[in-house]
């Protein structure tokens, strides 16, 4: 079962929530109600969003008490990466940083050697990196060796809402890698959600499944559920699975005729 002891650590900080949310799509006056429906303690931001002019801060709707994990969102490069990662630390978004590289425009897949480069330089830089990464254990590998503070899998291309296409290659990394594996993008219901978080991963992160449903707040509230439940879940331990035939829930014997 769950206990308080049960964090999320990554570069050194603790986390109960094991929801990371997406502010990429949403309407600014709905960001600080679905932090607090979601119980979220981590949010992107793209750097570019909190610096637009004629918009709202996106600052001032996220509480205090909230990690902002500031992405390198537009980056083609490793060097573009670093840049962003180098400029959201010096307009005071702090020490985390999720490295996006990204140069095919079609299917918005990361570069994943790039990604690893940029990893590298910024870790040296005490930076708590995040890269969000093709599920590859090789890469995955060289990542931790690059000092990544996760590893963030993509379950399907960005904002597609497919779910998890890539499972098996993240169930490898949930299995194999030692730091934690969060499953990013892709995630399009509650449900994918929870199916993340039962093979073990350590946390997901949604944006677009919130941010085009119906009831925004509502939705992000259904994720956090999911995800707890999913959690709980795998610590438990999930029944056996039987490839063949039942087995009754109750014994056959002692009753009627018998």
């Amino acid at each position: 079962m769950k206990t308080a002891e049960d964090k999320l650590i990554l570069g050194g900080h603790e986390f109960t929530s094991r929801f990371i949310l997406g502010s990429g799509k949403f309407s600014l006056e709905l960001v600080k109600a679905c932090i607090e429906k979601a119980d979220a303690q981590i949010i992107t931001l793209a750097l570019r969003r909190a610096n637009e002019g004629g918009l709202a801060n996106i600052l001032d709707y996220i509480p205090e008490n909230v990690t902002l994990l500031p992405n390198t969102s537009g980056a083609r490069t490793a060097e573009e990466a670093v840049r962003i990662a180098r400029l959201s630390r010096e307009v005071g978004c702090g020490d985390f940083v999720k490295i996006e590289v990204v140069h095919d425009s079609k299917y918005l897949l990361p570069d994943n050697y790039e990604t690893i480069k940029a990893t590298e330089i910024l870790a040296k830089e005490g930076f708590v990196v995040m890269p969000y990464m093709y599920p590859d254990l090789n890469v995955a590998r060289a990542l931790v060796d690059a000092g990544a503070a996760c590893v963030m899998p993509l379950g399907a291309p960005i904002g597609s809402n497919k779910g998890l296409s890539t499972k098996e290659f993240i169930q490898i990394l949930i299995d194999e890698i030692e730091i934690p594996v969060i499953v990013d993008a892709g995630i399009g219901r509650p449900s994918q959600a929870c199916e993340a978080m039962e093979m073990g991963a350590d946390a997901v992160m949604a944006n677009t499944a919130i941010a085009t449903a119906g009831d925004v707040p509502m939705m992000a509230e259904a994720f956090k559920k999911a995800i707890e439940a999913g959690r709980n879940a795998y610590l438990s331990g999930l029944g056996r699975t039987m490839e063949r035939g039942g087995s009754a829930s109750s014994p056959l014997t002692g009753f009627l005729q018998d």
